[in-house]
């Protein structure tokens, strides 16, 4: 790097540590908005001193030198923003959370009155077929009941379905349980904030 460039280096680095000091009171866009001021007024102002080198050789890498430590420093300055933007909001997100776990199950199913009619109506004709005069009565009965209690049992295994639970945890320590009906589609560690009594990807 040639002399002049290295001036843009030291009152970049001037600029950037006082510009560190005023970042209490500025937002991440205004910070920024600063910074890239400041750097683009010490780009102008080298290019200026690049223009009375000697040979056009010594301009033009004085020039490029000078437009290097440019972007460097605005390279700088989007990150920056960046990391401030994202504290920003993760600190303003008050229902926002991280996933701990995601756990699926079976649920039962609820069985219907047509499930215990039908089981019950199935079992009684088959009590029916077994023995004759009160033992048929009895009998009949017995199918009767155990037939309802069977088509109930049926009926619940066939309207059983998945459950998906997501335990979240928010910044103040808090855990919550959240239960799905479908995949929702988020792993352990993923980030995610409350909406509509539910949670979604944040």
């Amino acid at each position: 790097m040639t002399r002049r460039p290295l001036q843009l280096a030291v009152a970049l680095a001037l600029s950037g540590m006082l510009s560190a000091a005023g970042a209490q009171s500025l937002s991440p866009k205004q910070q920024y908005a600063a910074d890239s001021k400041r750097i683009a007024a010490r780009l102008s102002e080298d290019k200026k001193l690049c223009a009375e080198e000697g040979t056009s050789a010594a301009r033009m890498q004085c020039t490029r030198d000078a437009k290097s430590e440019y972007d460097k420093h605005m390279a700088d300055a989007k990150a920056a923003l960046k990391a401030g933007s994202a504290n920003k909001a993760t600190a303003a997100c008050h229902e926002c959370g991280k996933v701990l776990s995601v756990s699926v199950a079976d649920k039962a199913g609820e069985g219907s009155a047509l499930g215990v009619i039908a089981g019950g109506v199935a079992g009684a004709l088959l009590g029916n077929q077994v023995g004759s005069g009160h033992g048929r009565e009895l009998a009949t009965v017995a199918g009767a009941a155990g037939g309802a209690y069977a088509g109930n049992k049926v009926e619940q295994r066939m309207k059983s379905s998945k459950v998906w639970t997501v335990q979240v945890q928010y910044p103040s320590g808090e855990q919550t349980n959240f239960t799905f009906d479908h995949d929702p589609g988020l792993m352990a560690g993923d980030r995610v904030r409350n909406a509509n009594g539910s949670i979604v990807r944040n």
